[in-house]
């Protein structure tokens, strides 16, 4: 992936930078974004929160979802989500999330999220429709 599309992605989703989000493929049908897990992004228990897994796997489907709207469209935006929490993952894991298309329409695109440790554990799985603007 060149910079200026790494750029333009986190430019359109200034929060993702906030939050040490790591875009490392963006291609049409595939998306990876890395992140460590900080204290911060944790329940009391020192595992990963569930708004914060989810938060990863929105901003990896909703970037795949800008590599395939439709010429003349503005944007995107998440019209449904759902996600099963399958694991715990321990403060100081590096998250991986992997999003892949299911479909692109002229009005939506559906994503599927895999979160995962670097070691490969399962931590949630995320389906989402992104709506095209």
């Amino acid at each position: 992936m060149d910079a200026e599309t790494r750029a333009a992605v986190v430019q359109m989703v200034p929060f993702s930078a906030h939050l040490g989000f790591d875009l490392e493929v963006c291609e049409r049908e595939k998306v990876v974004v890395s992140v460590l897990l900080r204290a911060e992004y944790c329940t009391a228990g020192g595992t990963a929160h569930g708004g914060f897994l989810m938060t990863l796997a929105d901003f990896a489907g909703a970037a795949g979802a800008m590599q395939v709207l439709p010429e003349g469209a503005k944007g995107t935006t998440t019209i449904d989500s759902k996600t099963n929490m399958i694991g715990a993952a321990p403060v100081g894991s590096r998250l991986v999330a992997t999003s892949t298309l299911v479909h692109a329409g002229r009005r939506t695109s559906v994503w599927t999220t895999r979160v995962e440790t670097d070691g490969g554990k399962l931590i949630s799985l995320t389906t989402q429709t992104q709506m095209v603007l």
